[in-house]
């Protein structure tokens, strides 16, 4: 295995870079998208786009790789799992390069059979990394992670590859319940390399920075 212990800073650079590449970025101040946390806002980022492109695909998953041994340890793991839906692929690249098991957590039990929330071999012994695209409060994480962690494993990571970086609580919601948040990159960094590319208008980057700075005054501005 090789994989870019590159800089964090490079790393977030070039993962916005991507993002924007492959067109998963789109700011629409005029017309605002809403999250799934029932907030508005002018930004939206579609990961399941990277799936499509190959080399950005293989690029971002060693970045994320690469990140979390850097950050937890090399030895930290014995199991990924990938949070349905979008977490599952991603998940399922992670475990490749990090050689470890792979297994997926549902977001609800599937109503027959089993009726299991985690697929795959999940042991009380393991120590599980939780892998997602994105985080935007992390709530639907703590879910995924409940469901780890009902099988007698221990779950204390997870790793996305798109942080919003706007919630401050964010990362003390985590903490609280136990849980340390690794991620390439933010809206911050992807706004920067908006603004050195030109790659939008500059009224539009204007309203997303105002945003950015300050999201739920933003949605009250703006419904």
């Amino acid at each position: 295995m090789s994989l870019p212990f590159s800089a964090p800073e490079e790393i977030a650079r070039l993962t916005a870079r991507a993002l924007l590449e492959i067109k998963a970025v789109d700011f629409n101040a005029a017309e605002p998208f809403t999250y799934a946390s029932g907030l508005k806002g002018p930004t939206y980022v579609d990961c399941r786009r990277i799936i499509s492109y190959p080399r950005v695909r293989g690029t971002l998953m060693d970045f994320l790789a690469a990140t979390v041994l850097r950050d937890a340890g090399f030895e930290a793991f014995t199991n990924v799992a990938g949070g349905e839906t979008a977490g599952i692929p991603f998940g399922a690249m992670v475990a490749e390069r990090l050689d470890l098991p792979m297994t997926y957590v549902r977001k609800k039990p599937k109503g027959y059979g089993r009726n299991a929330r985690i697929e795959g071999r999940m042991d009380e012994s393991d120590r599980v990394l939780l892998v997602e695209d994105l985080t935007t409060d992390g709530g639907s994480k703590l879910s995924f992670v409940d469901a780890i962690r009902d099988t007698g494993a221990a779950c204390a990571h997870t790793a996305v590859i798109f942080y919003y970086g706007i919630f401050p609580e964010t990362t003390q919601r985590l903490a609280d319940h136990g849980v340390r948040l690794h991620h390439l990159c933010t809206w911050w960094d992807v706004l920067a390399e908006a603004k050195a590319q030109a790659a939008f208008d500059t009224a539009t980057l204007t309203e997303v920075e105002a945003f950015l700075s300050d999201p739920r005054g933003w949605q009250a501005k703006n419904s």
